[in-house]
């Protein structure tokens, strides 16, 4: 699970710190959290591979716990997912950070940078280079992001389609995308196409981190024909597309994916953490500490 985490008790420049041994800690941090047994449908990678190697970041959109736990759309996620997974209770946005794009930023740095609006980055656009990517590819350590509906030939700085740029944190950042160049290659090689992620998992050639963003179909976010239901959406999703990273070398080889929403739909939460590796307790573990979307970026950076 996550380390807990006081979003106002830490400065940006001390939640950023990060080493080049930042993915064995971050196998320690989960075995700190209580992730250090097995779970009975899932085998133990061998001793030399014990700490997380690889983790997937997947976010849903704008729905409180309560309306996914036990709901009857959601027959995935509480029939296959949580039985074999741990899960958090009490796991929230940071306090009044709405609506989607603040939210995401957190995820990537830690704060929202005072915005509260889900505005293009020609308006919201950060110099900032205090981030986790970007300290993480400092570091040598590989990140790539799967966004579903994009193009892969230009780095995507708008909405297009089902493709909403406010899901997509990395390009808000001018060190991502050399100061919102569309044909920015740093950003256009590391912004992929979701499509290219059963590939990489086939070659065995996906990053360290990667953050995967559904379409705004996909991810509840919207009601959309043929099912118009958006918790039916993202768990028919789930169910078609989770499967394959669970199946993967990189997974079962110190593997670990996290899924969470964004924000609330109609307050801070309780909001979905859904955790599954091979080093968690899984078999339905759950805990009722309290979590933000700060405890999750520190679970990545420490």
């Amino acid at each position: 699970m996550p380390l807990p985490y006081n979003d106002a008790g830490r400065s940006k420049e001390d939640f950023m710190k990060l080493s080049k041994h930042v993915m064995a800690i971050l196998g320690l941090a989960a075995l700190l959290a209580g992730v250090t047994t097995f779970g009975s449908c899932q085998t133990p990678p061998p001793a030399s591979q014990a700490h997380i190697k690889t983790v997937f970041l997947i976010l849903m959109e704008n729905k409180n716990w309560v309306q996914i736990l036990g709901s009857s759309s959601a027959p995935y996620i509480n029939n296959t997912l949580l039985p074999i997974a741990s899960h958090a209770e009490l796991y929230f946005n940071p306090p009044l950070v709405h609506p989607s794009l603040p939210n995401y930023l957190w995820l990537e740095a830690g704060v929202n940078f005072g915005i509260f609006n889900d505005d293009p980055p020609s308006a919201n656009h950060q110099s900032t280079t205090s981030h986790l990517v970007s300290l993480l590819q400092k570091s040598g350590i590989s990140w790539k992001t799967y966004q579903e509906n994009i193009g892969g030939a230009d780095c995507p700085l708008v909405n297009n389609g089902l493709y909403a740029v406010r899901h997509n944190p990395f390009v808000y950042f001018d060190d991502v995308t050399d100061n919102g160049n569309p044909n920015s290659a740093n950003c256009i090689s590391h912004v992929r196409p979701f499509g290219e992620l059963a590939t990489d998992l086939a070659n065995n050639t996906v990053a360290q981190y990667n953050f995967i963003t559904p379409n705004v179909c996909n991810d509840m976010h919207d009601s959309c024909a043929p099912l118009n239901d958006p918790i039916r959406q993202g768990d028919t999703w789930l169910s078609q597309n989770l499967p394959m990273i669970l199946d993967s070398a990189a997974y079962r080889s110190g593997g670990a994916v996290f899924v969470t929403w964004d924000e609330g739909g109609f307050s801070d939460g309780p909001i979905g953490m859904i955790v599954l590796s091979p080093f968690a307790k899984g078999n339905g573990y759950r805990n009722f500490i309290r979590y933000t979307h700060g405890s999750t970026l520190r679970t990545f950076q420490e």
